[in-house]
């Protein structure tokens, strides 16, 4: 279900003590698995520890923060997304990591990072002095977990000089929408605009008086 994977073991042992023992005697992780329904009930949730350092380079991989992760735990393993992580105020360490139970068919709610593309191609921006302005770099999104995306991706090849493309803009993939947009279409907000800085303006202007002479 999933190419993306990391190795963790159960933990016993639970309590803020006993985590920083972990994090500072054994270079381990704390984190929690919840969620989840078995013969539908609850299913409890389980502590778990990963080692801090593949952790770590695992999410230099962007994918690992919007992709569901098979979690190996000794013999067994478990299908879930990365919902919350806590990092050390000072230092990049992780000090703690949430991860939710997940099927295909489960609905979810997810933060996604935003790639925007052909900026420099973009002819109001190549040849018409326009700079981009990105109101919004990362989308919350609701869809099943077998249909949820790396990322959300804004095409801004075609786009003009003032424009400004919302939340409704977005070609969303297939099962995908927005979380705000979910609440009613007075949370269409703006996500990214194009614009004429007043220099570059005033000489097109110019220019083109000049030109009616």
């Amino acid at each position: 279900m999933s190419d993306l994977s990391l190795n963790a073991e159960l933990r016993e042992v639970v309590g803020k003590g006993a985590s920083r023992r972990l994090r500072r005697l054994e270079d381990l992780v704390p984190a929690i698995i919840y969620g989840g329904k078995t013969g539908g009930n609850a299913r409890k949730p389980t502590n778990i520890t990963l080692k801090a350092n593949e952790l770590k380079k695992a999410l230099e991989n962007e994918a690992y923060y919007s992709s569901i992760i098979t979690l190996n735990i000794g013999e067994k393993t478990e299908q879930v997304v990365l919902k919350d992580m806590q990092r050390h105020a000072a230092r990049d360490h992780v000090m703690h990591a949430d991860f939710l139970r997940v099927s295909k068919s489960t609905i979810i709610k997810q933060h996604l990072p935003i790639h925007f593309i052909n900026e420099d191609t973009c002819p109001a921006v190549k040849t018409g002095g326009a700079k981009i302005n990105h109101q919004m770099t990362s989308i919350d999104i609701i869809c099943a977990a077998g249909d949820l995306p790396q990322f959300i991706e804004i095409d801004l090849a075609e786009a003009e000089a003032g424009s400004v493309i919302h939340l409704s803009d977005i070609k969303f993939p297939k099962g995908v929408q927005s979380l705000a947009l979910s609440h009613g279409a007075d949370h269409d907000t703006a996500v990214v605009s194009l614009f004429t800085p007043k220099g570059v303006a005033e000489d097109d202007e110019a220019g083109e008086e000049a030109g009616e002479e």
